[in-house]
């Protein structure tokens, strides 16, 4: 039987053309990206199109934006046997990490992609992209299982589980990287499946979707100097209700005692506070200093080796189905997609 995939198309560079008055690049219709990518009918595979009217620059994604894909994936999810969603490069890390948690036991590959040259571009790294997506999402082992049953974005020759991603270049066409977690998948001449390194649902179950969001939840940067009205006032926020906290190093802080009174106070008061590390590679240890010690002490938790977009994007997920803020300091000590090593 022939395969079937859903091809989503948001928005993003990828799919668009230059306007000749103004030189900035414009969205043009769907379609016309499927004419530059005549290669897409050598497929054996039937691939149909979704496309949103009109397509999002992906500065402009919101929560809304997400449940609205996974809507389109949920409706149509028995229908086909992968989906890939072409989207913007700045947002694409949080609308991947926000769809890992909205599909629980995801059984079939959601496939992010998009470039960093318009498709109609002579040097575009679109049709690359596009194409080895679609093979990615297609793909099934000899049981008729997909190969890849979780969230990916795939750039430049690699497979990135989506929780792990972040972006790492606004110029190279090796935009994203997961610092934390190695490559799914490696695309060259082969295409090489790294088995042990994807996702488990249980086959015998079905895909969970979830609409619900609660971005309620701020990130917020440690830096020398930092004042403490100004941290007051963040934490004294109206129906704020999490803390992503970016810290130093393994997760570090000033050890003024003021830093440490205000993150207690915050957590006394029912806030979930996240210690994320500003560096990209690397985990945070909060009992390997005295100031990580001493942050832990007020009730903040460890992030471990979580990105940025994925703890809010988590956050977000849990404060729409949980109350009790002990409870999601619980999960968010959990890894529940593949999204934290423990």
């Amino acid at each position: 039987m022939q395969s079937r995939v859903l091809l989503i198309y948001t928005g993003g560079t990828i799919g668009m053309n230059r306007n000749p008055q103004t030189g900035a690049l414009e969205p043009f219709d769907f379609e016309h990206l499927l004419i530059n990518v005549p290669e897409l009918k050598q497929f054996d595979l039937q691939i149909d199109t979704h496309q949103f009217d009109p397509p999002i620059d992906s500065s402009d994604m919101t929560p809304a934006r997400w449940t609205e894909i996974s809507h389109v994936i949920a409706d149509h999810y028995d229908d086909y046997d992968g989906f890939v969603v072409l989207h913007g490069t700045d947002t694409m890390a949080y609308t991947a990490s926000a769809l890992s948690y909205m599909l629980e036991n995801l059984t079939k590959p959601v496939i992010f992609t998009g470039s960093q040259l318009p498709i109609g571009q002579l040097r575009t790294d679109g049709k690359e992209n596009l194409i080895t997506s679609i093979e990615i999402a297609a793909a099934k082992d000899e049981q008729g299982h997909a190969l890849v049953p979780e969230v990916g974005i795939y750039f430049n020759g690699h497979l990135l589980r989506g929780n792990r991603t972040t972006k790492q270049s606004a110029e190279e066409f090796n935009a994203f990287e997961s610092f934390n977690y190695p490559h799914l998948v490696e695309a060259g001449v082969n295409i090489t499946y790294h088995t042990e390194r994807i996702l488990k649902p249980d086959w015998n179950r079905p895909m969970t979707p979830h609409f619900r969001l609660d971005n309620n939840v701020i990130i917020f940067s440690l830096f020398p100097g930092i004042r403490e009205d100004l941290v007051r006032h963040i934490i004294a926020t109206p129906n704020l209700k999490s803390i992503v906290m970016r810290t130093f190093g393994s997760g570090n802080a000033p050890q003024r005692p003021w830093v440490i009174q205000a993150l207690k106070d915050a957590t006394r008061n029912g806030k979930v506070i996240i210690n994320i590390s500003q560096c990209m590679q690397g985990a945070v240890e909060m009992g390997r200093y005295d100031t990580g010690y001493q942050l832990q002490e007020a009730g903040v938790i460890s992030g471990y080796d979580s990105t940025v977009e994925s703890a809010v994007t988590k956050l977000m997920f849990l404060q729409s189905h949980y109350n009790d803020p002990e409870h999601i300091r619980q999960q968010m000590r959990q890894s529940i997609r593949g999204e934290i090593t423990r």
